[in-house]
């Protein structure tokens, strides 16, 4: 390990806050990963690291140590830092003294593999990183086979969506990509496409999320673009009984999804009481 450091102002500490910015992520091609759960996901998602900043003083349990060793048993640096200038790079309101940088990974929608009736979650133009992240940590619990984020206003590599994921966005397959690509890659791999709007009759209960299927979420303000309820296959809406007229993104992705996995589970339930007799989606 190198010798501390002990000033906010040493150059690496400054390149750690510009990390904040998209612009310097997108330039660098790296991101930062911060506190022992999410770094330890994304070590056992094989994310690739550059560098690890430690801050013994802050640490939050007796686990920490194994976890330095096991990154920089790879090869990557493990760098030192004094509580105040960690303090200064790190993200978080209570830093747990682990903090890395890590190569941005692809999210090429062509590299999916969707396999057998797939269900997959599709989120458009989201603009808060918090709620990325909580849908990113829904559709892994879920069970999605991947999610796919379209148009995005805020990248996936924004610290406050690797935080809300809680490491998930090193679990769940992801992919970056245009709505038009997005429709055409779904609709090439007959995946059914299932548009969240108020704007239907139709509840999200009484639809079919059983199959190949995708559900698909827009953005916090406006909801889904025309294109998407155009050339979706299906409207779905979540019923609303007060007053309020829409839910949170993220909530309404949880509902949705969930009531997805309700009905694959009554399905799998019932083809075991059936004999194994296979249901038609036809």
């Amino acid at each position: 390990m190198s010798d501390p450091i002990t000033s906010a102002s040493n150059p690496q500490i400054k390149d750690l806050v510009r990390l904040r910015d998209r612009r310097h992520r997108d330039r660098t091609g790296t991101f930062v990963v911060e506190g022992y759960r999410s770094i330890l996901r994304a070590a056992e998602g094989g994310l690739v690291f550059e560098r690890l900043y430690v801050s013994p003083g802050l640490f939050l349990g007796s686990n920490e140590a194994q976890l330095i060793e096991r990154i920089a048993g790879t090869g990557t640096p493990v760098i030192e830092v004094a509580v105040e200038p960690f303090r200064k790079a790190a993200y978080r309101d209570r830093p747990e003294g682990l903090l890395a940088v890590a190569r941005q990974f692809a999210t090429s929608i062509e590299a999916l593999q969707p396999g057998a009736d797939p269900l997959l979650f599709v989120v458009e133009a989201i603009e808060k990183p918090g709620n990325l992240g909580t849908m990113l940590r829904t559709a892994d619990a879920a069970g999605c086979d991947a999610v796919i984020v379209c148009d995005p206003t805020t990248d996936p590599f924004n610290p406050n969506v690797v935080r809300a994921s809680t490491g998930m966005l090193f679990v769940v397959p992801l992919a970056v990509a245009s709505t038009d690509e997005t429709i055409e890659w779904l609709h090439r791999h007959r995946i059914a496409t299932f548009a969240t709007t108020p704007a239907t009759e139709t509840l999200h209960t009484d639809a079919d999320l059983t199959g190949a299927v995708a559900i698909v979420v827009g953005t916090e303000q406006y909801g889904l673009s025309d294109t998407w309820l155009e050339r979706a296959d299906h409207r779905i809406r979540i019923p609303m009984a007060g007053a309020a007229d829409s839910l949170n993104a993220a909530m309404a992705a949880g509902i949705t999804l969930f009531e997805a996995v309700r009905q694959r589970h009554a399905g799998r339930l019932s083809d075991s009481n059936s004999g194994g007799i296979e249901k038609s989606h036809g």
